[in-house]
């Protein structure tokens, strides 16, 4: 592999960085494969064999080798997410600068694929997690990660970060992953190399203070602001750092790290700000930055609302619920509502945060997809058979692999069933439904979803 030379001379003198280890380790072909599973579906240690932790993250483990993900339904019943080991030390910033989950309101800005959403979902576990992508075909992408991941306390939306600005200090947490020049992914998808350019890190600088000056007026004051990116150029980095605190009036927070970690501690040449540098030769992971802050005053807002009238969510009829209890049995910590004729589950006490996000905002996904009430029937819908709330009084068939596998392909396969609405499980996970009838099944997987590999 062959690295840019006007890249490798934009890193010189920066802490951390050594041409010949730095150039070795992205010609030597390694490879570095992590999980970080999902705590609410399965215990750790039965998903993978010879596993070693991610010393950052409690949820995080190495593989030995990279299996084949899109042949192994556990991924597709979201319990673990293939994420870079690197990514996942947002949740030892987390413990340090925010400290215990405590019902906070949590802003992932710049979300797809979904990684550190689903992260903040499980570390978030009784707070509210708003998953924000701007373009619309990756936020379908966020949408299936985060309904396969299960949690009923997220949002996914899709929106320009401006829009926040009419939600002023609704956030306790903003984490932006801003996107950036892509350098820090060289070793693990050398085609990013192409597109790399000095032009690009300057434009990408640009775009990451507007934006950040875009959302932060949504940060409540006393906000704990997490900034990353996959970029090794300064100016992505601690010279953001630098003009969040000079132009924004942020304090950088110091994140307590191992030396034993290979972790790069750097000072923001203006203001001091602590920032922490992943290299490829010093962490098994890939190339990253990350930094936090607080914000200790407000932040002028610009914008006007875009979208003022009320949300379309309606209660449910008393029919309906009588309906619904029939089939599903919900805490009192779940409220239900009606959206487009879609019943919806979230937790009761963000109920009102959820109403206001969605007089606000362009909604993709709130919560879990309950499913429909047709004349005296239920139609149970797909993220409630991926999700964590209760489905014992479903019936349930349970899978083997090959039987999973021809499930997921939406192709035919037999099993011994009754007839009805049924979930389909593996290893005790649901992976969607199917229907039941004398001569047939009919597989409600969904279409897009379906597994095409053989």
């Amino acid at each position: 592999m062959s690295l840019p030379t006007p890249f490798l001379q934009s890193l010189e003198g920066v802490v951390g960085y050594h041409k010949a280890a730095f150039e070795a380790v992205h010609a030597s072909g390694e490879t570095v494969t992590a999980i970080r599973v999902n705590p609410s579906k399965k215990p750790d240690q039965i998903l993978f064999e010879h596993t070693s932790p991610v010393p950052w993250c409690p949820h995080g483990y190495y593989l030995e080798a990279r299996p084949s993900f899109t042949l192994d339904p556990n991924f597709h019943a979201g319990a673990y997410y293939v994420q870079d080991a690197s990514s996942m030390f947002l949740w030892q910033a987390l413990a340090n600068v925010v400290g215990a989950s405590n019902g906070q309101k949590v802003l992932d800005l710049c979300a797809a694929p979904g990684g550190k959403s689903t992260l903040l979902s499980t570390y978030f576990n009784n707070g509210l997690v708003v998953s924000n992508e701007v373009i619309k075909q990756r936020a379908s992408v966020l949408v299936e990660n985060m309904t396969k991941w299960g949690a009923s306390n997220t949002v996914v939306t899709n929106n320009d970060p401006v829009h926040f600005q009419s939600l002023p200090g609704f956030f306790d947490v903003m984490v932006v992953d801003a996107p950036c020049s892509g350098s820090g992914l060289f070793r693990k998808d050398p085609s990013a190399i192409d597109g790399w350019s000095v032009d690009l890190v300057a434009l990408c600088a640009q775009r990451q203070q507007r934006i950040l000056a875009d959302a932060l007026p949504a940060l409540a004051d006393g906000g704990v602001l997490i900034y990353a990116t996959c970029s090794y150029d300064p100016q992505e980095d601690e010279m953001i750092a630098d003009w969040l605190v000079n132009e924004m009036g942020l304090t950088p927070q110091a994140i307590d790290i191992d030396p034993a970690y290979g972790i790069i501690e750097t000072k923001a040449g203006q203001s001091g700000a602590p920032g922490y540098r992943f290299y490829p030769n010093h962490v098994k992971g890939e190339g990253f930055f990350i930094a936090a802050f607080k914000k200790e005053k407000s932040l002028p807002a610009a914008y006007k609302p875009f979208k003022t009238k009320d949300a379309v969510l309606e209660k449910l009829t008393k029919k309906m619920q009588e309906q619904l209890v029939q089939h599903i049995a919900l805490d009192n910590n779940t409220a239900t509502f009606l959206q487009s004729g879609m019943i919806k589950a979230i937790p009761a006490v963000f109920e009102a945060s959820i109403l206001q996000l969605a007089s606000q905002l362009y909604i993709k996904k709130a919560g879990v997809s309950v499913g429909e009430i047709k004349g005296h029937d239920f139609i149970p819908a797909h993220e409630l058979a991926v999700s964590y709330l209760p489905l014992d009084t479903f019936n349930a068939i349970d899978l083997d692999k090959e039987q999973a596998l021809s499930y997921l392909r939406r192709a035919e396969f037999s099993c011994t069933v009754q007839k009805g609405w049924s979930l389909m499980r593996y290893n005790g996970l649901g992976l969607g439904w199917a229907k039941i009838l004398p001569n047939r099944i009919n597989n409600y997987y969904p279409q897009e979803w379906r597994i095409l590999k053989t």
